[in-house]
């Protein structure tokens, strides 16, 4: 487990984080002064956290306003706040916190809040992660997932957009290579790109994921955590996470994301 802590004052800081290590020993923690630190780590690194314990009152970024861009970058992750203050419970609870603990903390009552969200935490973990909003990220037990061959990021993003459908080797083809006019040439490509997808998720144990079948390639969407599909099923801190942008790299996500405009203006 990663868990990020964050306070703009150095003495209360250290004191959290021993407090945190003691109540969870497995976990990597990751301390920071300022809520902007953290979230220039997860844009720029894609370190993406499990756990954010974050102080309320902080100059620059408060962690209110932290939780709102957390949320854009890192919809997964789960908040914690620990302040001096009561009197943001109702606020911090609006913007979806997982937990509030006033200070000063102590070990039994960060393990209760952690408790409180490990079986949201222990489900996200057993599958593969996956981000729509904003661009389109891939991540294994919050490590992002890389491939022997680039265009097979695409050829999953395009498999995720189905919403794991099955999908045929043309149709693939007239979306990923629209302008190739050797269909043979093309279909190499994705043999080669379903091989690579395929030994990728075999490496990390997830084999089951990929689907061939009578002419159809598709994935198992029981084993696959997805902002987007959360945010179809009427989760309320996917909903919230999306901000009007989905799989941005990829011409073809247009459709969908137009589908999603259209969406939101009727809800």
């Amino acid at each position: 487990m990663l868990i990020f802590d964050i306070d703009d004052e150095p003495v209360l800081l250290d004191y959290s984080q021993k407090i945190i290590k003691k109540a969870v020993p497995d976990a990597d923690i990751m301390s920071f002064r300022r809520a902007s630190d953290a979230l220039s780590l997860i844009s720029e690194e894609n370190i993406t956290p499990d756990v954010v314990f974050s102080d309320i009152e902080m100059p620059g970024i408060s962690g209110l306003d932290f939780a709102v861009e957390l949320k854009k970058v890192s919809p997964d992750s789960a908040v914690i706040f620990v302040t001096g203050h009561s009197e943001y419970a109702v606020e911090a609870y609006r913007i979806h916190a997982h937990g509030y603990i006033l200070k000063p903390i102590d070990v039994d009552r960060v393990r209760e809040e952690l408790e409180n969200i490990s079986g949201i935490l222990q489900e996200r973990v057993s599958k593969f992660q996956v981000r729509c909003f904003g661009n389109f990220g891939v991540f294994w037990k919050g490590e992002p997932l890389t491939f022997a061959r680039k265009q097979t990021r695409e050829l999953l993003a395009f498999l995720i957009d189905r919403e794991c459908r099955g999908c045929t080797a043309e149709e693939i083809i007239s979306v990923l290579w629209e302008d190739e006019s050797d269909v043979s040439a093309a279909k190499t490509r994705l043999r080669n790109l379903v091989f690579d997808l395929k030994n990728t998720f075999e490496k990390i144990g997830m084999g089951d994921i990929l689907i061939r079948k009578s002419g159809f390639i598709s994935l198992r969407k029981d084993m696959i955590d997805c902002d987007y599909y959360r945010m179809l099923e009427g989760d309320m801190a996917a909903v919230n996470a999306y901000r009007g942008e989905y799989m941005t790299q990829y011409n073809w996500a247009e459709i969908t994301a137009g589908n999603l405009y259209f969406r939101n203006l009727k809800s």
